[in-house]
């Protein structure tokens, strides 16, 4: 041990720095300690966020709030002498998984319609469609006593007439549920099985809308804070 430190010691009085086209260099490696940040508070909804922006708990000072996505938000300081910043908190919502563009038996996307779905004049048509659906198969059969024909006809009918258009506008739960969910364009399609599916065709704008629902939702309820000077909030 003695022998070791002796080494180090003599490691540091032989340190040296070069300067090679305008550019600092040591002729020792050297590790940084770099200064402690905190362990971020994760919260799962708008409302606890915005609770502990306003207690001033940790008392951080100035904060920026950030809108990264439609499902989490970070409050964080500016950086320190490291240019690490500080997190203090993150809302990450908690969401159902929807079945995207994937067949599903016409039973379950129906249970998905009313528990995934926010209510809307849409989502009413598509459960009056898949509530009276049926797997039609007819064959008829011709035998002479010689020869058999068999003619069959399978598919899918509905019993009555209802009509939906395509694409259709749903409100799926996929944001806050503080906030109003976006509406999106989905295709929905119908095969045997019976199965149904939905396929998103938005190209991800809902997510820039989701996003903006929630930069005024904050806006609104810290409006005290940012006029203080307290926080800045971006998305």
């Amino acid at each position: 041990m003695i022998k070791e430190a002796l080494q180090y010691i003599t490691g540091l009085a032989n340190q040296k720095t070069l300067e090679i086209n305008g550019q600092q260099y040591s002729n020792q490696s050297l590790q940084l300690i770099k200064q402690p940040t905190p362990a971020a508070i994760t919260v799962r909804s708008l409302s606890g966020f915005v609770d502990y922006i306003k207690s001033e708990y940790d008392a951080p000072g100035a904060l920026m709030v950030h809108v990264e996505s439609p499902t989490k938000v970070s409050a964080f300081t500016t950086f320190n002498d490291d240019y690490n910043r500080k997190t203090y908190i993150e809302a990450e919502a908690l969401l159902p998984k929807i079945h995207f563009s994937t067949w599903t038996d016409v039973e379950e996307f129906n249970i998905e319609l009313q528990s995934l779905f926010h209510p809307n004049e849409t989502r009413a048509a598509l459960l009056k469609l898949v509530g009276n659906i049926r797997e039609d198969a007819e064959q008829s059969y011709a035998d002479d006593g010689v020869t058999q024909r068999v003619t069959a006809k399978t598919g899918i009918a509905t019993v009555g007439e209802v009509s939906v258009p395509n694409p259709v506008v749903l409100l799926p739960y996929r944001t806050f549920i503080e906030v109003q969910q976006p509406e999106s364009l989905f295709v929905f399609r119908l095969k045997g099985g019976p199965k149904a599916a939905l396929f998103e065709a938005d190209g991800g704008a809902w997510k820039v809308e989701a996003m903006d629902t929630i930069h005024s939702y904050l806006k609104e309820h810290l409006k005290v804070e940012i006029e203080a000077g307290k926080i800045v909030i971006i998305a």
